[in-house]
């Protein structure tokens, strides 16, 4: 330290100005791209703004210099739909790709929220002017569907429309179903595409399916085919089954709720009275399922009920199916105990408990799939993905309903 002191002015500046000039080699010379920063300007939600040189062509550094990615590695339509869980028939909008690839965060990191909603939007998602409304399918307390097409993929949808109260906003129904179909992805569950949300209005865009179970059941006269009854039970039960597993109960069943497009895939729809089975309680509503396809206990005003209460409700849309009309048609709540009993026979007072439930609690959906009933449709029906159709099985195929005019369905055993 003394020898340093010692050195006359002159030295001490010409050793500094070597120090100098090795730093700025060392500078210039060490790749650009891997230099780290520690003012990254962060974003509200905790991840940085700045991008990173591995996924777009340009990415700006603090000092305002481009620095060109390695890869120099374009963003094509198949990685956008990768990355959002896109539809693979979407149209991208002009010009989107182009500007995704200057301003995308790196593909290989995790988008954030923020980022995700905002690149849908630009898309085209939430928003109301990307769906045409083509006809009126019905009208209900709190919510009219449409028939529609998006522009996004010119496919038809069904545009379910709920009228906002302004004091009262959207209902519970819509905003239960809305929370509980975003996270059921299944083949035989009926797929949530979009939401719009409006100062005036809800509206949820579904797939479209061609007609429901009672409509298939009266243009067939009633009369269908029992191999036919066998497959739509099946996807019944397939669908439950998953929904089930993932502590839902749908608590809705019946025919109008069940849809069916012209391939014969039926999904579970109208997820409004659907709950998620709650931990530690057990105490639900007793003003659910439509009267025909209620269980006697529910009836007599049980609040204490779990899977079984859909399964009841399997067993009477089977007979219905099978038999070509409703197996308890009660106009009361009365009455259809009445029909009940009458079938099942008048529990007394020491055997009502078992009486009434033993029917419907021996069996549950997974179960259900795996009875003998089932063998002819094959053993891959069991072993399929859940988002895979049983109808890509070539031992899976709809026959000619009896009492069907001008049916679309070959005969067993045609092509």
């Amino acid at each position: 330290m003394s020898r340093c002191r010692a050195l006359p002015c002159y030295h001490r500046l010409a050793l500094l100005l070597k120090l100098n000039l090795l730093f700025s080699l060392f500078f210039f010379l060490s790749p650009l791209p891997d230099i780290v920063h520690e003012n990254l300007k962060m974003g509200s939600d905790g991840e940085s703004d700045q991008a990173s040189g591995t996924s777009s062509d340009e990415v700006q550094s603090p000092t305002g210099v481009c620095l060109r990615n390695r890869g120099n590695r374009r963003i094509s339509a198949e990685d956008l739909n990768k990355r959002l869980s896109l539809p693979a028939d979407i149209r991208i909008p002009d010009g989107y790709l182009e500007k995704l690839q200057l301003s995308s965060p790196p593909f290989d990191q995790p988008l954030s929220r923020r980022s995700r909603r905002a690149s849908l939007s630009e898309i085209g998602f939430g928003k109301l002017e990307t769906y045409i409304k083509l006809d009126k399918l019905g009208e209900g307390t709190y919510a009219t569907v449409f028939k529609g097409r998006s522009k996004l993929t010119d496919n038809l949808v069904a545009l379910k429309e709920i009228r906002l109260e302004h004091e009262e906003g959207a209902p519970c129904t819509a905003i239960r179903e809305v929370s509980l179909l975003k996270d059921l992805k299944h083949a035989n569950i009926v797929t949530l595409h979009d939401i719009v949300h409006t100062d005036k209005s809800l509206t949820l865009v579904f797939e479209y399916l061609d007609k429901d179970l009672k409509q298939y059941m009266d243009d067939c006269g009633n009369i269908l085919s029992m191999q036919n009854v066998k497959i739509f039970l099946f996807q019944i039960l397939r669908g439950l089954a998953y929904c089930h597993r993932r502590k839902v109960l749908h608590r809705d069943l019946k025919p109008q709720n069940l849809l069916i497009n012209d391939k014969g895939e039926l999904k579970l729809a109208d997820f409004g009275l659907a709950r998620a089975k709650s931990v530690p309680t057990k105490t639900y509503s007793n003003e659910v399922v439509t009267l025909w396809y209620r269980p006697p206990d529910v009836l007599l005003g049980s609040s204490e009920y779990s899977t079984q209460i859909d399964m009841w409700g399997v067993g009477c849309i089977f007979y219905e199916m099978a038999a070509g009309r409703p197996l308890f048609p009660g106009s009361t709540v009365e009455d259809e105990l009445h029909l009940i009993f009458r079938l099942l026979g008048t529990p007394t007072e020491d055997n009502w408990h078992i009486h009434i439930l033993i029917s419907y609690l021996l069996i549950s959906a997974d179960e259900a799939m795996r009875q003998p009933y089932f063998r002819s449709l094959g053993p891959r029906v069991h072993t399929l993905p859940e988002n895979i159709s049983i109808f890509t099985l070539k031992e899976v195929q709809l026959q000619r309903d009896p009492g069907y005019r001008n049916s679309s369905y070959p005969e067993s055993g045609e092509e």
